[in-house]
């Protein structure tokens, strides 16, 4: 039986010990309103939102029968930047933003999707690359808010022959 899911309970609202099971979710699967999900346990349950939403890792999904379900980012594929100051690691932050990337920014590092031409370019701004296999929460971005933004409605002045990838 298809458990039904129409609330989201933000991360640290809820008490995770009362989760009775568990979705492993990437990054890509985890903005929605309507999805089909298969919990840890096998279990299925349709997430039936309003609008869509992005889960965050640690949010809980709110069952009809008032069961709370625990939304676990799953690791995938990234690149983790780090660089020798932090003046180097801004420059790449700013070089990374340009090409309007997806970016997770943590305290000394920033993590990115695997990209090797990106990872190129990092390492000629002085910066280091590790591949690893982290859950990947990268910032909502300035226009997160606001969906009637058309990103594509305004000019570049940056707009170059790599701008986009």
């Amino acid at each position: 039986m298809t458990q039904r899911c129409e609330t989201i309970l933000p991360a640290k609202s809820w008490n995770q010990a009362e989760a009775t099971d568990t979705v492993l979710i990437d990054f890509d699967r985890r903005h929605r309103r309507r999805i089909l999900l298969t919990t840890e346990s096998g279990a299925e349950l349709l997430l039936d939102l309003p609008h869509a939403t992005r889960l965050r890792d640690g949010d809980g999904l709110q069952c009809t029968n008032g069961a709370i379900v625990r939304v676990q980012a799953r690791p995938e594929p990234l690149a983790e930047i780090h660089a020798h100051s932090d003046a180097e690691l801004v420059r790449i932050a700013w070089h990374l933003g340009n090409r309007h990337l997806p970016v997770q920014l943590l305290r000394d590092k920033i993590r990115i999707r695997r990209d090797h031409v990106i990872e190129e370019m990092v390492e000629t701004l002085g910066g280091h690359v590790d591949i690893i296999d982290a859950p990947f929460d990268p910032e909502a971005g300035a226009y997160a808010a606001n969906a009637s933004h058309d990103h594509h409605s305004h000019s570049h002045d940056d707009d170059d022959a790599d701008h986009h990838h």
